[in-house]
């Protein structure tokens, strides 16, 4: 018998949501009548899209700004989300980034796999204990096909001694999503809270603005080729919303089926490896 899940009245967090996907989903959830918690860098935009979010018929979200290149900051956001929310039903790991040159955060890591991958590491670890007590509760995490050109070094995660390739290091970023979700999911087997990862496809959005990438989602006619952000948002919204037995613990979807991985991303030895060196990294229990 399939259990029916209704997202009507959860309590959702969705990070990088004053934005493109984040934002298009914060959308439709609200108008499927989810409660919704913000996530964002700019309080201005965050204003902006929980006014979109009432206008959808969502009620009166609450917001948070945090900057993920400071894992204090991540820190803060989940002390902050635990004492305002009762309830996480479904945590939405969004944020994300991809930059031009080589940049190292105040944590002393490079910026793409903090930002991409520590953080949304961390928030969930902080906030596992408040997922499980809710649960039924999901964590989704936006990963994506670019996986495919990754180079993934344990000794090297921050590639202080390899070449400095944005496109690489971002689908290094894109594997540890999806390596972290099937560790995840084998770690929360048994309490109730589900753990997937997607695909959104190529969006327009104003994603990755510090890189030549967004030339090519941002510019006319060129960006007439790729989704929307409503459309790139559609498989976190079916993630969020979709009956459980009909998805599967740690999968990679892409427009709501699995989608394809490459050898790396199925494998189970390197997803342990790769957890263990990131709760040392951050500091928290593996």
């Amino acid at each position: 018998m399939t259990q029916t899940w209704d997202i009507k009245g959860k309590t959702v967090v969705i990070t990088g949501a004053s934005d493109g996907i984040g934002a298009a989903a914060a959308r439709q959830l609200a108008a499927k009548g989810a409660k919704l918690a913000l996530v964002g860098r700019s309080a201005d935009k965050l204003a902006r899209v929980a006014g979109e979010v009432r206008a959808a018929g969502g009620g009166e979200p609450i917001t948070f700004t945090a900057d993920f290149t400071s894992l204090d900051e991540v820190r803060k956001l989940a002390a902050d989300l635990e004492q305002q929310l009762p309830e996480i039903h479904v945590l939405a790991n969004n944020a994300g980034g991809i930059w031009p040159r080589r940049e190292v955060t105040p944590d002393g890591h490079e910026q793409t796999f903090q930002v991409n991958h520590l953080a949304p590491f961390l928030l969930t670890a902080l906030l596992r204990d408040r997922l499980a007590a809710s649960a039924p509760a999901r964590v989704i995490t936006t990963s994506s096909d670019a996986h495919r050109g990754a180079q993934l070094d344990l000794t090297d995660l921050d590639f202080s001694s390899r070449r400095y390739s944005e496109f690489r290091v971002y689908g290094t970023s894109k594997l540890e999503n999806i390596l972290f979700t099937r560790e995840l999911a084998r770690r929360l087997d048994g309490t109730g809270v589900q753990a997937t990862c997607f695909h959104p496809g190529t969006v327009a959005t104003g994603f990755g603005r510090d890189s030549w990438f967004s030339f090519f989602t941002t510019k006319f006619p060129v960006k007439l080729f790729f989704r929307t952000p409503d459309q790139g948002a559609d498989t976190l919204v079916w993630l969020a919303t979709a009956p459980a037995e009909s998805l599967t613990a740690g999968e990679f979807y892409a427009s709501r089926k699995p989608g394809k991985r490459t050898s790396a991303a199925r494998d189970d030895a390197l997803a342990g490896e790769l957890w263990a060196k990131s709760a040392e990294i951050v500091g928290t229990s593996a």
